[in-house]
């Protein structure tokens, strides 16, 4: 039995809800809808073999979003994430003023953590923005799909898209290093190569930036360690002791005001002790 037709949701605070005056969407429409937003014919190609794929949409003068389309009992669902075309800073974001002397690093890896839809691509965007803005550096991001768009302003800002300007994380990154990056931003570190790589390129002078699905600082190092086969875990640590320079781990929670939601971080700012 086909799924009966039901109305779009929508994630306001949190919680999902209805989306008002909307019409049920039948498996047709949702098709429908995929046809018009998936145009790039490689991204076609990926989800009519493996039944999903990840992509980003532009709507002049509305947002850009960044969308899961998938296959379940048969039929195409929709996940659509709204990202602003602005980007705003870290005080706009009210975000704590230790970001700025983290993102003013000349070397070494720096990571944000959260579960999925804690803000960590916002605040990113709010770092990399800073740097942009501040110091005349080459910024080289490789993320699957791009996100927020950075124009140049001090910065030259190179963004580059999984599937349409390489073909993975592993390959951009091997290459990287002859794109004369003074910053790197990886979309998120999903496998032993993409960190060993990270590691190697904050170990050569460079500044990482990168995201796991993580809920602390502590949770953090050890998922970066785990990575690595148990003989090589002992020199991943020390890899990630001789170049972390901090771990911002954040959370939405609700605003004071009982109006939208504020990111509540904890850093870990590294030290000499905490590399001990």
């Amino acid at each position: 039995m086909p799924p009966c037709p039901s109305p779009p949701l929508i994630r306001v605070d949190g919680e999902l809800r209805p989306l008002a005056g909307a019409p049920r969407l039948t498996p047709h429409d949702t098709e429908a809808v995929l046809d018009v937003l998936l145009d790039d014919p490689t991204r076609r190609s990926e989800f009519e073999a493996d039944c999903e794929v990840d992509f980003a949409h532009a709507i002049p003068g509305v947002a850009r979003f960044r969308i899961n389309a998938f296959r379940q009992r048969g039929s195409v669902s929709l996940v659509c994430r709204a990202i602003p075309f602005g980007i705003k800073t870290i005080d706009e974001l009210d975000l704590p003023p230790v970001l700025k002397g983290i993102a003013e690093e000349q070397r070494g890896i720096v990571l944000v953590t959260g579960t999925t839809g804690s803000g960590k691509s916002t605040t990113l965007a709010a770092m990399i923005d800073h740097i942009n803005q501040s110091s005349a550096r080459h910024v080289v991001t490789i993320e699957d799909p791009i996100e927020f768009l950075h124009q140049d302003k001090r910065s030259i800002v190179n963004q580059r898209e999984i599937g349409q300007d390489t073909e993975s994380f592993g390959r951009a990154l091997r290459r990287v290093l002859r794109q004369d990056p003074d910053v790197i931003l990886i979309g998120e570190m999903r496998d032993e190569e993409t960190v060993r790589t990270a590691l190697s390129a904050a170990e050569t002078g460079h500044l990482v930036f990168s995201t796991l699905h993580t809920v602390d600082a502590p949770e953090a190092i050890n998922r970066i360690v785990d990575f690595f086969p148990p003989h090589e875990q002992k020199q991943a640590r020390s890899m990630l002791g001789g170049t972390l320079k901090g771990i911002v781990s954040q959370r939405l929670v609700p605003a004071a005001s009982g109006q939208g939601r504020v990111a509540a971080c904890e850093i870990l700012r590294m030290t000499g002790r905490v590399r001990d």
